[in-house]
Order: structure tokens, then C-alpha cells, then sequence
């Protein structure tokens, strides 16, 4: 852990060399989500690859890069692209650029990713906010010994998603007059295979709404580092057990594309509304 807090505090005294603004709100885009960038005004954009001990992305559709401006009027940092636990990673490494933004001085983190629809109300295009997750990784960014200045050892996941967060989110949602935003409970699996109908039937059964390989170690630090947490999770596509089809990455890529301009919107009206 010597060396981690040692590479974390290396990124961190980068990034305070570089940038001019402390942001208040960290937003982590996910598959096919990564447009939102493009929308910021006054924009410094830093590779993942120049910041000291960042670990590179290694999915197609996540650009990585760090991209630091203003977005409704508001300093925001989006993580333009992701790390995942299939990608060889561990957990903690995957969660790096959100501690790194933690220690930067954030105080908000919206975490958004693609997911599978489990319920079957749901529609390719929806948008569920997190209200709780099941965390079926096998692994926790938290694990091994623990950093006292970054969190406590234990930290509460009674009420893991902000919920005044949440509440900004559906009123944003109900301003702009979407209807396919909802509620519910998310499941992380560690992938890379998708799932088959016993493993559909299983998730559905214990209570997940939407199923997805993401999130859940940035959410854990962010937590432990005291941060308020909103989660965003595009439906990309919903799949019957009894009736499987199968999935391709490609079509889930696009139809969160499909769905980025209306999470963008989402998330500007959200910061609009925040108080930082």
C-alpha cells in the first residue's frame, strides 16, 4: 500500500501542477458514453497515458482521457473512458483515477455505464438511476490495508447512492421531459462473458434490474473517500431467459451511443441543479 499512496500522490501533484480549477464533480463515462466531453467549455484534455502511474484503457470505445472544464457553468473532471476487472486489472487499480480525483479536492462523483436490462419493463434507451448494487466481482478496491487520511476501514453502504443526488436526477429528468428514467438495483459481474439464462434467472432473482462489468470499484472509493455518489446506468439492451438472443458487443456500443445525447442532457440539467 506504501507504493500505491506513493504512485496516487504522484498523479495527484500532476494534475495540481496542471490544472487551474479545482473541480467539484468527477463524472465517469462508460461504454459509448464518452460525447459528453465534447460539450465542455474551456477544456484541458490529459491522456491517460500522460499522467503519472494512470493505467491505460484498453477497450476500443473508451477513449482515455481526462478532460477538466466548465459543463452547465460548473468545474467538472469526466473520466472519458474506463478500466474493467476483464481487462487484467485489479480492482483497486481500476478505481486509481478516482482516487487520484478524491485527493485532487472532488466532492461529487456521477459513475454512468451501459448495462443489460433484467426487468422486464425495461427498453433499450432506458436510463435507471442507482439506488443500490450488488457487487458480484470477487474483488473490492478496498481490500488489504487501509489508508486512514483516504477513508475509513470499514466504510457504511447502508445508503451507498446519495439520495438527494438522486432526487436532482428525477427532477432533471421530469424538466426535460424523459419518461425512460427509472430506479433500481445494479449488478456487477466480472465479464468478459455475458451472461447465460441460468445466470439471467439467478440475477433476476436476487433482486438486479440491470446487470454490467463496471462501477462498482470506482463507486467503493468514492464512498470511502467520502465523496456524495450518483450512478447512471444505460439499459443497452434487455434479454429474456426463457427466450435468450444473442448479445453482441457491437450492438451494445451502439445503442448506448444511441442514448448518449439524452444522458448528456441528463447530466447537464443534473450539475446545473447541484450546489457546489
Amino acid at each position: 500500500m506504501e507504493e500505491y499512496r506513493l504512485r496516487v500522490g504522484e498523479a495527484v501533484d500532476f494534475l495540481r501542477r496542471r490544472l487551474a480549477d479545482r473541480p467539484g464533480t468527477l463524472i465517469q463515462l462508460g461504454t459509448g458514453l464518452g460525447g459528453l466531453a465534447e460539450a465542455m467549455e474551456d477544456a484541458v484534455t490529459i491522456a491517460y497515458g500522460e499522467i503519472p502511474h494512470f493505467p491505460a484503457t484498453t477497450v476500443a470505445s473508451h477513449r482515455g482521457n481526462l478532460v477538466c472544464g466548465r459543463l452547465a457553468g460548473r468545474p467538472v473532471a469526466v473520466l472519458q473512458g474506463r478500466l474493467h476487472c476483464y481487462e487484467g486489472y485489479p480492482a483497486r487499480e481500476v478505481a486509481f483515477p478516482v482516487r487520484v480525483l478524491a485527493l485532487l479536492g472532488v466532492e461529487n462523483a456521477i459513475i454512468t455505464n451501459a448495462s443489460g436490462g433484467l426487468d422486464r419493463r425495461f427498453r433499450p434507451g432506458t436510463i435507471m438511476i442507482l439506488r443500490d448494487h450488488i457487487n458480484l466481482l470477487g474483488d473490492n478496491p478496498l481490500r488489504g490495508p487501509n489508508i486512514d487520511a483516504w477513508g475509513e476501514r470499514f466504510p457504511d453502504l447502508s445508503r451507498p447512492y446519495d439520495a438527494g443526488l438522486a432526487e436532482i436526477a428525477l427532477a432533471a429528468a421530469r424538466h426535460l421531459g424523459m419518461d425512460e428514467v427509472t430506479c433500481g438495483t445494479y449488478v456487477c459481474i466480472p465479464g468478459p462473458s455475458l451472461e447465460t439464462p441460468a445466470e439471467t434467472r439467478f440475477l433476476r432473482m436476487i433482486g438486479g434490474d440491470a446487470v454490467g462489468m463496471s462501477s462498482i470499484p470506482e463507486i467503493l472509493v468514492a464512498i470511502h473517500a467520502g465523496l456524495r455518489v450518483l450512478g447512471l446506468s444505460v439499459v443497452a439492451n434487455v434479454n429474456d431467459p426463457d427466450a435468450m438472443q444473442p448479445i453482441l458487443l457491437d450492438e451494445i456500443v451502439q445503442a448506448a451511443k444511441k442514448a448518449g445525447p439524452r444522458l448528456a442532457g441528463l447530466i447537464r440539467e443534473i450539475i446545473a441543479r447541484m450546489e457546489q
